[in-house]
Protein backbone atom coordinates (compact mmCIF):
# COMPACT_ATOMS: atom_id res chain seq x y z
CA UNK A 1 0.00 0.00 0.00
CA UNK A 2 1.38 3.49 -0.99
CA UNK A 3 3.01 5.69 2.00
CA UNK A 4 3.53 8.62 1.11
CA UNK A 5 5.20 11.40 3.39
CA UNK A 6 5.23 15.24 3.59
CA UNK A 7 8.62 16.49 4.52
CA UNK A 8 10.15 19.58 4.58
CA UNK A 9 12.62 20.95 7.29
CA UNK A 10 10.49 24.36 7.47
CA UNK A 11 7.72 24.76 9.68
CA UNK A 12 4.61 26.51 8.40
CA UNK A 13 4.53 25.31 4.67
CA UNK A 14 1.77 23.47 4.77
CA UNK A 15 2.33 20.01 5.35
CA UNK A 16 -0.27 19.43 7.96
CA UNK A 17 -3.03 20.73 5.40
CA UNK A 18 -1.90 19.29 2.62
CA UNK A 19 -1.65 16.03 4.58
CA UNK A 20 -5.48 16.23 5.43
CA UNK A 21 -6.98 17.67 2.54
CA UNK A 22 -5.00 14.55 0.98
CA UNK A 23 -6.24 11.90 3.85
CA UNK A 24 -9.60 13.46 3.33
CA UNK A 25 -10.09 13.35 -0.23
CA UNK A 26 -8.56 9.83 -0.29
CA UNK A 27 -11.46 8.84 2.05
CA UNK A 28 -14.50 10.70 0.26
CA UNK A 29 -13.17 8.25 -2.44
CA UNK A 30 -13.11 5.04 -0.81
CA UNK A 31 -9.45 4.69 0.57
CA UNK A 32 -8.87 3.66 3.98
CA UNK A 33 -6.23 5.92 5.00
CA UNK A 34 -3.92 6.12 8.06
CA UNK A 35 -2.39 9.42 9.23
CA UNK A 36 0.68 9.04 11.13
CA UNK A 37 1.02 12.34 13.21
CA UNK A 38 5.04 12.09 13.43
CA UNK A 39 4.78 16.38 14.05
CA UNK A 40 6.15 17.12 17.69
CA UNK A 41 2.87 20.02 17.79
CA UNK A 42 0.41 16.67 16.83
CA UNK A 43 -1.59 19.69 14.70
CA UNK A 44 -3.65 16.70 12.29
CA UNK A 45 -4.39 14.90 16.25
CA UNK A 46 -5.37 18.11 17.41
CA UNK A 47 -7.78 18.27 14.12
CA UNK A 48 -9.38 15.11 14.24
CA UNK A 49 -10.03 15.37 18.15
CA UNK A 50 -12.25 18.38 17.19
CA UNK A 51 -15.24 15.76 15.17
CA UNK A 52 -16.27 13.06 14.49
CA UNK A 53 -13.65 10.69 12.12
CA UNK A 54 -15.09 8.93 9.20
CA UNK A 55 -14.94 5.13 9.34
CA UNK A 56 -12.02 4.81 6.84
CA UNK A 57 -9.95 7.37 8.47
CA UNK A 58 -7.67 6.80 11.52
CA UNK A 59 -4.90 8.85 13.15
CA UNK A 60 -1.82 7.82 15.35
CA UNK A 61 0.25 10.06 17.10
CA UNK A 62 2.03 7.35 19.57
CA UNK A 63 5.35 7.60 17.37
CA UNK A 64 9.26 8.21 17.68
CA UNK A 65 12.51 7.57 16.37
CA UNK A 66 12.74 4.52 17.47
CA UNK A 67 8.74 3.84 16.15
CA UNK A 68 8.62 5.16 13.03
CA UNK A 69 9.76 2.41 10.84
CA UNK A 70 7.75 -0.29 12.85
CA UNK A 71 4.36 1.83 12.51
CA UNK A 72 4.59 2.48 9.22
CA UNK A 73 5.24 -1.79 8.45
CA UNK A 74 2.31 -2.24 10.28
CA UNK A 75 -0.53 0.34 8.87
CA UNK A 76 0.95 -0.88 5.65
CA UNK A 77 -0.96 -3.83 6.13
CA UNK A 78 -4.36 -2.07 7.53
CA UNK A 79 -4.90 0.67 4.85
CA UNK A 80 -5.06 1.57 1.32
CA UNK A 81 -3.03 4.67 1.82
CA UNK A 82 -0.49 5.56 5.01
CA UNK A 83 0.28 9.30 4.97
CA UNK A 84 2.95 10.50 7.16
CA UNK A 85 2.74 14.21 8.77
CA UNK A 86 7.03 14.97 9.33
CA UNK A 87 7.68 17.56 12.30
CA UNK A 88 9.23 20.87 10.28
CA UNK A 89 12.64 20.37 11.22
CA UNK A 90 15.27 18.01 9.68
CA UNK A 91 15.35 14.71 11.95
CA UNK A 92 16.34 11.13 11.89
CA UNK A 93 13.08 10.33 12.00
CA UNK A 94 12.54 12.03 8.81
CA UNK A 95 15.09 9.85 6.86
CA UNK A 96 13.91 7.00 8.48
CA UNK A 97 10.19 7.62 7.63
CA UNK A 98 11.53 8.37 3.77
CA UNK A 99 13.62 5.45 3.36
CA UNK A 100 9.99 3.87 3.56
CA UNK A 101 8.49 5.93 1.18
CA UNK A 102 6.30 5.79 -2.31
CA UNK A 103 6.39 9.34 -2.99
CA UNK A 104 7.67 12.50 -0.54
CA UNK A 105 5.74 15.45 -0.82
CA UNK A 106 7.78 18.75 -0.52
CA UNK A 107 5.30 21.26 0.51
CA UNK A 108 6.95 24.60 -0.28
CA UNK A 109 5.45 28.28 -0.31
CA UNK A 110 6.89 30.69 -3.42
CA UNK A 111 10.03 32.72 -1.31
CA UNK A 112 14.17 31.80 -1.98
CA UNK A 113 13.88 30.66 1.79
CA UNK A 114 10.96 27.91 1.60
CA UNK A 115 12.96 26.74 -1.81
CA UNK A 116 16.29 26.57 0.01
CA UNK A 117 15.03 24.75 2.76
CA UNK A 118 13.08 22.51 -0.53
CA UNK A 119 16.29 21.90 -1.60
CA UNK A 120 17.43 19.90 1.86
CA UNK A 121 14.54 18.12 1.93
CA UNK A 122 15.52 16.44 -1.75
CA UNK A 123 19.15 16.17 -0.58
CA UNK A 124 17.61 14.15 2.20
CA UNK A 125 15.70 11.90 -0.22
CA UNK A 126 18.70 11.67 -2.34
CA UNK A 127 20.49 9.88 0.62
CA UNK A 128 18.31 7.74 1.20
CA UNK A 129 17.73 6.17 -1.93
CA UNK A 130 21.67 5.78 -1.64
CA UNK A 131 21.51 4.17 1.58
CA UNK A 132 18.72 1.61 0.85
CA UNK A 133 19.62 1.21 -3.08
CA UNK A 134 15.93 1.88 -3.87
CA UNK A 135 14.15 4.87 -5.77
CA UNK A 136 12.03 6.72 -3.60
CA UNK A 137 9.98 9.47 -5.91
CA UNK A 138 9.47 13.36 -5.01
CA UNK A 139 7.96 16.22 -5.91
CA UNK A 140 7.51 19.92 -4.94
CA UNK A 141 3.94 21.04 -3.43
CA UNK A 142 3.65 24.89 -3.70
CA UNK A 143 1.44 26.18 -1.11
CA UNK A 144 -0.05 28.97 -0.06
CA UNK A 145 -0.21 30.32 -3.32
CA UNK A 146 -2.32 33.40 -4.92
CA UNK A 147 -5.24 32.42 -7.34
CA UNK A 148 -5.31 35.33 -8.67
CA UNK A 149 -1.69 36.74 -8.14
CA UNK A 150 1.66 35.39 -10.17
CA UNK A 151 4.99 36.97 -8.29
CA UNK A 152 7.91 37.70 -10.09
CA UNK A 153 9.63 35.71 -7.20
CA UNK A 154 7.45 32.73 -7.09
CA UNK A 155 7.84 32.27 -11.31
CA UNK A 156 11.51 32.44 -11.27
CA UNK A 157 11.94 29.87 -8.43
CA UNK A 158 9.27 27.52 -10.36
CA UNK A 159 11.66 28.44 -13.40
CA UNK A 160 14.66 27.15 -11.39
CA UNK A 161 13.40 23.76 -10.29
CA UNK A 162 12.42 23.50 -13.63
CA UNK A 163 15.84 23.61 -15.24
CA UNK A 164 17.18 21.85 -12.48
CA UNK A 165 14.14 18.65 -13.64
CA UNK A 166 12.92 18.84 -10.13
CA UNK A 167 9.21 17.46 -10.39
CA UNK A 168 6.70 19.69 -9.29
CA UNK A 169 2.59 19.35 -9.07
CA UNK A 170 1.00 21.09 -11.55
CA UNK A 171 -1.64 21.66 -9.08
CA UNK A 172 -0.82 24.32 -5.75
CA UNK A 173 -2.68 24.53 -2.67
CA UNK A 174 -4.16 28.04 -2.58
CA UNK A 175 -4.71 30.33 0.11
CA UNK A 176 -8.03 29.81 1.40
CA UNK A 177 -10.15 30.44 4.56
CA UNK A 178 -11.89 27.43 4.09
CA UNK A 179 -8.05 25.42 5.16
CA UNK A 180 -8.26 27.36 8.14
CA UNK A 181 -11.40 26.52 9.25
CA UNK A 182 -10.87 22.50 9.28
CA UNK A 183 -8.25 23.42 11.69
CA UNK A 184 -10.14 25.64 13.45
CA UNK A 185 -13.88 23.48 13.78
CA UNK A 186 -12.49 20.13 12.45
CA UNK A 187 -14.10 17.93 10.03
CA UNK A 188 -13.42 17.82 6.38
CA UNK A 189 -14.30 20.17 3.42
CA UNK A 190 -17.70 18.90 2.89
CA UNK A 191 -19.10 19.49 5.81
CA UNK A 192 -18.63 23.48 5.46
CA UNK A 193 -21.32 25.55 5.00
CA UNK A 194 -21.14 28.63 2.54
CA UNK A 195 -22.50 30.85 4.92
CA UNK A 196 -19.73 30.67 7.39
CA UNK A 197 -16.48 30.18 5.34
CA UNK A 198 -16.10 31.90 2.10
CA UNK A 199 -15.87 29.93 -0.98
CA UNK A 200 -16.09 27.00 -0.02
CA UNK A 201 -16.45 25.24 -3.83
CA UNK A 202 -13.77 26.86 -4.38
CA UNK A 203 -11.86 24.72 -1.99
CA UNK A 204 -12.99 22.18 -2.65
CA UNK A 205 -12.31 21.81 -6.79
CA UNK A 206 -8.43 22.83 -5.61
CA UNK A 207 -8.66 20.10 -2.78
CA UNK A 208 -10.36 17.51 -5.82
CA UNK A 209 -7.44 18.81 -8.38
CA UNK A 210 -4.39 18.21 -6.40
CA UNK A 211 -5.74 15.02 -4.83
CA UNK A 212 -6.55 13.52 -8.35
CA UNK A 213 -3.09 14.30 -9.26
CA UNK A 214 -1.33 12.45 -6.54
CA UNK A 215 -3.24 9.79 -6.94
CA UNK A 216 -2.65 9.61 -11.05
CA UNK A 217 1.35 10.00 -10.09
CA UNK A 218 1.20 7.20 -7.68
CA UNK A 219 -0.80 5.32 -11.07
CA UNK A 220 2.02 6.51 -12.65
CA UNK A 221 5.06 5.08 -10.32
CA UNK A 222 3.02 1.48 -9.99
CA UNK A 223 2.99 1.05 -13.72
CA UNK A 224 6.60 1.61 -13.80
CA UNK A 225 7.78 -0.74 -11.18
CA UNK A 226 5.75 -3.17 -12.41
CA UNK A 227 7.50 -3.11 -16.10
CA UNK A 228 10.73 -3.18 -14.46
CA UNK A 229 9.80 -6.53 -12.11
Amino acid sequence: MPTIVFATPKGGAGKSTSAVLLATELVNRGGAVTVIDADPNKPVSHWAKRSKMPELLSVKSDVSEDTIVDLIDETSRKSAFIIVDLEGTASMMASYATSRADLVIIPTQGSYLDAAESAKAIKMVQIQEKLFHRKIPFTILFTRTSVAIRTRTFQSIEDQFASNKIPMLKTHIHEREAYRAIFSFGGMLKDLNDKDVSNVRGALINAHAYVGEVIALLKKQTVKSEEMA
